[in-house]
Formats: structure tokens, sequence, C-alpha cells
């Protein structure tokens, strides 16, 4: 999957882009079967809400066929090859589930501003994208997005430990404010298995989901190998230290695993 110029530029301005439909119902179904199975796991890497339910599941790419198949998916690997302008590594892999009634908050926060404060990633070449495993909706805890928000750099933060039970720098209501004034808020919402590609300076959030609607979102948070990072103190789990550059698999990869 190639962007096109214009694609680049609505990138640049908004710092996100958003792909309908980009896996179909049968490679769909073998993903929602891997976060099932996961989220089953007894692992340090499968973290829980306080409530006791899955949130996410870190590194899913290593112990988890399929997902290791979509870390290499050229649907989502080639696009950010192109915006990063070479080959990637994984830094950090999560299948992160909102659970019907019980899924939880993501406060206001930056990718980037974690990975350069905890992990020591010398620039912000890198980026998420994100597969949709659920039809997200305005119901059931949708990404939040403040376009344009990417250009501002590194927006200063602090370090929540007790919202949830994972901790996070976060922006205060100041700052969120100032620049929602700027450039709005959307919240990108579409089927299962579209796709969203947004900058790790885009600030974002998601609401809790009370809905009676699971909503579960794979995130590949992608860098330029030559921006490895340089800082280990967090779990190699949750920020990896193989810095080799990914090779994409071939298109039918997830369908071979189809039965």
């Amino acid at each position: 999957m190639q962007l096109t110029k214009e694609q680049i530029e609505e990138f640049d301005s908004s710092g996100y882009l958003f792909f309908p439909n980009t896996f179909n119902t049968e490679e769909v179904e073998v993903l929602k079967q891997a976060a099932r199975d996961v989220y089953q796991e007894q692992r340090e890497e499968v973290w829980r809400e306080n409530s006791g339910v899955a949130r996410t599941a870190f590194a899913a790419h290593t112990y988890n066929e399929a997902f290791r198949r979509l870390g290499a998916h050229p649907r989502l690997i080639d696009p950010v090859m192109q915006l990063l302008d070479g080959p990637v590594y994984m830094h950090q892999y999560k299948v992160n589930a909102k659970v019907a009634f019980d899924g939880d908050v993501w406060q206001w926060h930056q990718d980037y501003g974690t990975w350069a404060r905890d992990d020591k990633m010398p620039e912000p070449r890198a980026m998420n994208i994100a597969v949709f495993l659920d039809h997200v909706t305005a119901a059931n805890g949708p990404l939040l997005f403040l376009p344009g928000s990417h250009k501002h750099g590194v927006v200063e933060a602090g370090h929540d430990l007790e919202t949830t039970s994972y901790p996070l720098w976060t922006l205060d209501r100041e700052t969120v404010t100032k620049l929602y004034e700027q450039g709005g808020c959307v919240a990108p919402t579409g089927d299962a298995g579209s796709v969203l590609m947004f900058s790790s300076l885009l600030v974002h959030a998601s609401p809790p989901n009370i809905s009676p609607m699971d909503r579960t979102i794979v995130y590949l948070s992608l860098c330029h190998v030559e921006n490895h990072i340089r800082q280990f103190k967090r779990p190699e789990w949750v920020a990896h230290r193989d810095f080799t550059a990914i090779e994409p698999l071939p298109d039918n990869t997830l369908i071979e695993l189809a039965v």
C-alpha cells in the first residue's frame, strides 16, 4: 500500500490518515481469535484494568503467530516506511481492549513524549499504525485526536501514576484546551478491518467504554532503525530492544491462517 501525494500532504497537515476496510472479514476474524487467545494468557505482558478485565497485551507478536504476521504486514509496514523514509523496527506492539461496560480511559498524551522521556528515543521519527478488530463507533470509546497538534513538538506533560492501571505522561486540561481551540477534535470511526496511521507527536486520548460493545485495536509503534532508543529502563516487552529492520511478508499472510 503506497500513499499518494495527497495523502502525504494530509498527513503532514492533520497528523493522521484513515484507511477504511483495509483488512477483510476473514483476516479480521483471524486477528479477533488471536486477541481472545492472548487475553486469556496469564503472563506479565497482559495488563488488566483495576476491574480485572484485559486492558492491553504487550508484545503479542512475540507469542502469537497471527500477531507476528500482522507485525510485518505490507499494508501496514510499507506506508510507514514511505513516511519515515527508510526501514523500521518494532518499538512497541499492543493489543488494546476496551471491553463492553468496563473499558477504562486513556488520558490525553503524545506517544513520543513517553518514548523520549522513558526510552531516550532521539527524534520523533516514529509513528503508530492501528488496526480496528471491532467496529469503532462514537459510543464504544473511540480514539480522540487533536488535528495539527503534532506540529507543536513535545508538549509539557506530567507523569500520571494514579488514573489507570498504566502509567502515562499526560497533558493537563489547559494545554489540551489550547490545542483544541487551534485545530478542533475528531474521533475517527469505522468498520472492523479499518486502519489508522498517526504521528507519534499527535495528541490523542480515548474515553471509557460504557457501551455494551467491545472495542479492540492493535497498535504497531514503528521507528526508523537509525532512531532506536538509547535507554532501557522499561521492560523489553514494553520498549523493544531488537532494532532489526522489518521485512514485509506477502500480502496473503493472514489468509493463510484462516480455517
